[in-house]
């Protein structure tokens, strides 16, 4: 897979009216911390970050700088060197959110969210004529994380659904989704890993990629609300504040 194509799409996403630096840290942070840009991973070139996110070079710069002071990101010298995402990214800190208990009306509200831009993404990119370099993304995307360790197994499902979302050929969508995840991740992080239910999630996966490639919209809708309607119960069983 060309994961500099993924990079450029994920990044190169319609800017919002906001700070440039601080928007500058959160692509970043969002590409790093849902594996867009994979562990010891090599960042595009300051001049390339400049093109994909619309930005000046000093902006780009220090954003950097945050990412490196933070242990988001290092720097090597020489002929090969250049920014680098660490191996083993820092524990969650207070602006990325600590898993806890969550309140229904958030765990509802993720849960319409997903309903809305997941289930969306899969019918609407079942129903497009993909492009052979498409198709080629989304089945190997579909077999990285089908191989992920337990440690990678989060960031490598993040990168499926977002592959997913740039598959409908809308940018706007990709920013959407990244938010979302961004934002279910948090949730899940408080959740143990479950073989039975990664097992179980593979198997989903596979059948929603598969009914896209496959052009069947309903097919790749009905198997998406199941994968939602899975993570739902989890996390209703080990988040919810028991609330009605």
């Amino acid at each position: 897979m060309d994961s500099s194509r993924t990079t450029a799409a994920f990044l190169s996403r319609g800017r919002r009216p906001t700070n440039t630096y601080e928007e500058t840290v959160e692509r970043l942070l969002q590409a790093i911390r849902l594996g867009v840009i994979a562990p010891a991973e090599r960042l595009p070139s300051e001049r390339e970050l400049v093109e994909m996110l619309k930005v000046s070079r000093a902006t780009v710069r220090d954003a950097l700088a945050t990412l490196i002071e933070h242990g988001y990101v290092i720097s090597k010298r020489g002929r090969y060197g250049g920014s680098f995402v660490v191996e083993n990214l820092p524990e969650r800190d207070a602006s990325i959110g600590t898993p806890a208990k969550l309140e229904e009306s958030e765990l509802e509200n993720i849960s319409v969210l997903r309903r809305v831009l997941d289930v969306g993404a899969a019918r609407v990119a079942a129903g497009r004529d993909l492009s052979a370099a498409e198709r080629a993304t989304l089945q190997d995307v579909l077999d990285e994380s089908l191989r992920a360790s337990t440690a990678d197994y989060r960031r490598l499902d993040s990168k499926l659904h977002l592959a997913i979302a740039e598959a409908t050929g809308s940018q706007d969508l990709v920013r959407l989704m990244a938010d979302l995840r961004t934002r279910l991740n948090n949730a899940l992080g408080a959740l143990p890993l479950l073989a039975r239910n990664l097992s179980h999630s593979n198997e989903q996966h596979t059948a929603i990629v598969h009914a896209i490639l496959a052009g069947q919209p309903d097919v790749a809708a009905q198997a998406m609300i199941e994968h939602v309607e899975g993570s739902d119960a989890l996390l209703r069983g080990f988040l919810s504040d028991g609330r009605a």
